[in-house]
């Protein structure tokens, strides 16, 4: 993990540009991907319905499994600094990582010719968690596991 870790002394552009990528993968980013075409026809309608739902219910997962195995995130435990706001104390499993994946799949799904773009992109939201010292490898791969199982089951169910 040190190795992946950005350090003091990275560049101001370097630092700047993992921030944004893992801004993609906040509440509020992910919300807003997620619920944009909600209003619009058909597959756009159905594409947001599956990655809202796939989403909620990956977070609310989060959520319990965070607050049930109260693993402390890298900076807590002096192994590095924390290059952005960390949301909360708990590391495992990332909340942005399953974000990310869980909007990238919804749409994925409703749109194959997006899908590798859009797990690319979650794959980086994944690993900018690591990068800027908020999570273990392990919370990232945790998180976007718990994603792809959640949206399994929406897409089952739906």
């Amino acid at each position: 993990m040190d190795r992946w870790v950005i350090g003091a002394g990275a560049s101001r552009r370097s630092r700047r540009a993992w921030t944004a990528v893992t801004h993609l993968g906040g509440t509020g980013t992910s919300v807003a991907a997620a619920a944009a075409p909600w209003f619009e026809c058909c597959s756009l309608h159905d594409a947001s319905r599956t990655a809202l739902l796939t989403l909620t219910v990956s977070h609310l997962a989060v959520q319990i499994v965070k607050r049930t195995v109260v693993r402390t995130r890298p900076s807590r435990s002096g192994m590095h600094a924390a290059m952005v706001r960390e949301p909360d104390r708990f590391s495992f499993p990332s909340g942005h990582a399953a974000a990310a994946m869980s909007v990238a799949v919804g749409y994925g799904v409703a749109f194959p010719a997006l899908a590798v773009p859009l797990l690319v992109l979650a794959l980086l939201v994944g690993f900018s968690r690591v990068r800027l010292g908020v999570h273990f490898p392990g919370d990232v791969l945790a998180g976007q596991g718990l994603a792809l199982g959640t949206a399994a089951l929406v897409l089952l169910f739906t």
